[in-house]
Parts: structure tokens; sequence; C-alpha cells
């Protein structure tokens, strides 16, 4: 239910439908709704649909005082449109001006005529897709150039929406436009209470619907669906993006493999069931990244290679059979993979590609990186500067077993000597001086541990 249904007034029966007295249209009993003042909306557009949008073309293609449309939406922006009473031919409210002066404000739209509805019933019976359609409250661009095929106006031209108000304008004021924009916003909701004006309410056109189907018995032989052109007519007509989903508080569990049977050949439901695991924490991971404030303006960093992802799996601890699969399959072998996961968990393909990657730095890089070593023990004693030996991208201190590693974005990555090997010790940094200090730290600790 829509929030404007929740605000109706007029009689419906058991199956939520309008209580339409007078099949034929006509101002009869319950042909009328009504429906309640929406609260202030400020920055809010009028109309998503295509059918509200051509409402409001109806409007400001026909209004020749544009200050007028602009008070209009002001008004109803402000939330000065009271209840809507929406009848065969009319839509009326009471709308106050900003110095709180009421006006009674009506704008009246043609009826159908009975002969053009017989047209229209007749026509949309011929396609299945028309009826559900309107049963989702949607109004498909089939439907209305099949109508007019027919001869049909279901929505209105320039010139139709025609204004009256007790403020003594000629053409459409700001309170007749007001409502007008109101509109907008209902028909977005129900196209029903479209029709309505043209004169047949909900309940009703559903009936003449139902009874022309039962006219033609070789209709309901057809196939259920929607017609494939009229699909792909609508196919540019997408709602709004949904709210993004919530960060789950874990990742997924995904469910057990194990069966009473043997597994098919050359299936491991071990490797199987830590790759689900793994992706379902990739997927969080994801998603958090995407939930993250400034998201949008982060540069789409490419997906990672067969090997890289190789690494990936591997630091998610995977059981001894699985990680020999990813050290054999990502040509590393089991040492050279366990280094490649610590250089992972440190900062995911940037630090994987200082890891593997020995690059010829520029001139212009060379220099940035020369002025921060210079500026980074400027104010130090000239005996704690240290001495490096520079190849390539990587300082390595004199003397000491351990290495600066430039990125190629900028950042300095800590590297220390383990059994012959050189191995990442921290994060990237700005400051090379704290890098170098995480890769003293990291030798300190692994020489006491």
């Amino acid at each position: 239910m829509s929030r404007y249904d929740a605000a109706e007034t007029d009689d419906r029966d058991a199956d939520g439908h309008e209580a339409d007295g007078d099949a034929a249209g006509g101002e009869a009993a319950g042909t009328e709704r009504t429906f309640a003042a929406l609260p202030p909306a400020r920055g809010r557009g009028f109309a998503q649909t295509w059918w509200g949008r051509a409402w409001l073309t109806a409007l400001e293609g026909t209004a020749l005082d544009a200050q007028q449309l602009k008070a209009g939406r002001g008004l109803a922006r402000a939330g000065a449109v009271g209840a809507v009473s929406v009848r065969p031919g009319r839509i009326t409210a009471v709308v106050q001006d900003r110095d709180r002066t009421a006006h009674r404000a009506d704008v009246l739209l043609q009826e159908l005529s009975d002969e053009q509805w017989d047209r229209f019933l007749g026509m949309a019976v011929e396609r299945a897709g028309h009826v559900a359609a309107l049963l989702d409250r949607e109004m498909p661009p089939h439907l209305v150039e099949d109508a007019e095929s027919a001869g049909v106006e279901l929505l209105p031209g320039l010139g139709d929406l025609e204004p009256e108000c007790d403020c003594g304008a000629w053409d459409h004021c700001g309170h007749t436009a007001a409502l007008c924009y109101q509109v907008a916003l209902l028909l977005d909701q129900d196209p029903f209470v479209l029709f309505l004006l043209r004169g047949r309410g909900e309940r009703a056109l559903l009936d003449a619907l139902r009874s022309h189907a039962g006219t033609h018995p070789e209709k309901r032989s057809r196939p259920e669906g929607v017609d494939a052109a009229e699909a792909f007519a609508a196919g540019g007509i997408r709602p709004g993006l949904p709210a993004a989903p919530p960060l789950p508080a874990a990742p997924g569990v995904p469910p057990s493999l194990d069966t009473d049977g043997p597994p098919p050949a050359g299936i491991d439901p071990s490797a199987l069931g830590f790759l689900a695991a793994r992706t379902s924490a990739q997927a969080r991971h994801l998603l958090a990244e995407a939930l993250r404030d400034g998201h949008e303006r982060q540069p789409v960093e490419p997906d990672p290679t067969a090997a890289q992802d190789a690494v990936r799996l591997a630091a998610g601890d995977p059981a001894r059979a699985v990680a020999d699969r990813l050290a054999a399959g990502s040509g590393r072998g089991r040492e050279g993979l366990a280094v490649a996961v610590r250089a992972w968990r440190q900062g995911g393909t940037a630090a994987l590609a200082v890891l593997d990657e020995e690059w010829t730095v520029d001139a212009e890089a060379l220099a940035r990186a020369r002025a921060a070593l210079e500026s980074a023990w400027a104010e130090g004693d000239e005996g704690e500067r240290p001495v490096f030996r520079t190849r390539a991208n990587r300082w390595t201190v004199v003397g000491a077993p351990v290495q600066l590693r430039l990125g190629r974005d900028g950042r300095w990555w800590p590297y220390r000597k383990e059994r012959g090997r050189w191995v990442p010790a921290g994060g990237a940094a700005q400051d090379p001086a704290t890098a170098l200090a995480s890769a003293r730290a990291e030798l300190h600790a692994g020489r006491t541990a």
C-alpha cells in the first residue's frame, strides 16, 4: 500500500477496490477519491514516471505565465495544497497562499465518452500485458499508443487541463498549478487516478475489462505474458535505485558440501567449500568499501590477475592441501606464497606489486623521492642519517638488513631480510623515516622472538 492509499477516504470493498456506483462513469456515488494533504517536500521532483511527466508537460506547455508555474511549484513544495479530491472530469483542492489566504482550485479534464471507453476496453483485452501492467499500477507506453490508435486520448494534451480558481485568474494561476504538481505525485503512485478523471474508477474499469474479456473466449486460451515489443519499449523506464543494503555483521556461511556418496571425479569438496567461504568474505569486503563515504570518487581498481587472486585466496588460511595447490598454481612455491601472503595482508594488490616488481624510477619521481629522504632526516644528527645503496626503486640501508621500496604511487614500503629473502615488514607510509622505523622494529621483533 502506498502512502497515498493510506490517506484515501473513499469507500472501498473487501478487495481494496473503489465502490463505484455507476460502471459507465459520471459522478455517481463512490466515484470520488480524496487524498490527504502531503507534508512539505523541498527539493523533490514532482514526477518520476513517464506518465507523471506527461501530465506536467500538458500543464507547463499550456500555461502562459511562467511565474505562475514557479509560484505553483513553490506552494506545492511548501505543503500548501490541502486534501485533493479526484472525481470524473475534475480535481479539487484548497490551496493556501504564503499569507495563509485560502483559495479553492479546480482543474477540469474532459471525460471519455461511452463509445471511447468501449474502444479502449476492446483494445486493452487484446493484450494481456496491458491489463497486467495496470494491476501493477503501471502504464506501459504501448497502452497509451494503442489507445491513441483506437481514437482514445488517455493522457492530457496541451490545453486539455482547464483551470478554475476563485482568485479570479483566467489562466493557470499559482493555485491551480500547485494542484497539478500535487496530482503528478498521485499519478506516479497510481495511474488509476487518471482513469477516474477520465470517467472510470478502478473497480468499474477492472469489472469492464473482465466483462469484455468474457465476450472473447478465444482470448482466454492465449498464453500469459507481456508482448515482446511492449517489454522492449518499456525497457528504458526504470525505477530509481533501491537503498544500499546494510553491511552484514559477518560474511555468509556457505552450505555444507558433505554427502553420503563420493564426490564426482575431479571435485575436491574441501577446496570448493573454502572457495565459497572466501568468495563470501570478498563480497562483504567489497560491499564495505562501496558503503564508505567518498567511494564514488575513488579510482576503479583493475581486477586481480589469476596469480594475484591465488595469493588473496591463500591469505584466507586454507587447509594444507588447498594451500599446496595454490602454491603450485601460482608458481611461487610454498615459501614464496607465504611471503606473498604477508605482502597481501599489508596492502593487497599494491603491496604485492611492490614485492614482485623492480622498476626504474623516472627522473621526476626520483627527484621527489630524494627530496623526501632528505627531509625525513633533515633535523636529526648526522650520525642518525642512514646511508642507502640504491637500485631501481629499492633503497637498502648499508650495513643493515632493512630496505625501503618505493611504490608507483609514491609511498614507501618497509622490508627486512629473513633467511636470505626480502620480506614485507609493515604497511606503506608517505614518510620514509616512518617506513624505515617499521622495518627496524620488525627486524628487532624477529630477532627477539
